[in-house]
């Protein structure tokens, strides 16, 4: 199917949101935040980021902006557990798909195939 950048700072979500992930037929490569994730883009390497918004050192809409200038046809999805941090980035973030924490692992599944069929707009800079 696609291939999945997974950015997850927290063990056990990363390990779980992985695993389901590839049973849904995904390749996935899973790292513990944006700094372990920055060396890995470039062009056509990934399909899909899925990225925590909340990581230590470089965050999610970080690591998306970089990801997406590292590769404009890169899609992104958010997931956070922090729903003002989603509020506060959201200006930024417009038509990208946030899933909060808990969320149900079918939604994830979908929203990567939602994603992939998606005319995905680019992401804004943070001021």
């Amino acid at each position: 199917m696609s291939r999945i950048l997974l950015a997850e700072d927290d063990d056990s979500m990363r390990l779980f949101l992985a695993r389901e992930l590839e049973r849904a037929g995904h390749e996935v490569t899973a790292v513990a935040d944006g700094v372990d994730a920055l060396p890995m883009l470039g062009p056509g390497r990934f399909d899909v980021l899925v990225s925590d918004l909340v990581m230590p050192e470089v965050d999610g809409l970080a690591l998306a902006q970089r990801a997406t200038a590292a590769d404009p046809l890169l899609k992104v999805i958010f997931i956070t557990g922090f729903s003002g941090v989603a509020l506060k980035a959201s200006e930024s973030m417009r038509g990208i798909p946030v899933l909060s924490k808990p969320f149900h692992l079918k939604t994830l599944v979908e929203a990567v195939g939602e994603a992939l069929a998606s005319e995905q707009p680019p992401l804004r800079p943070t001021r």
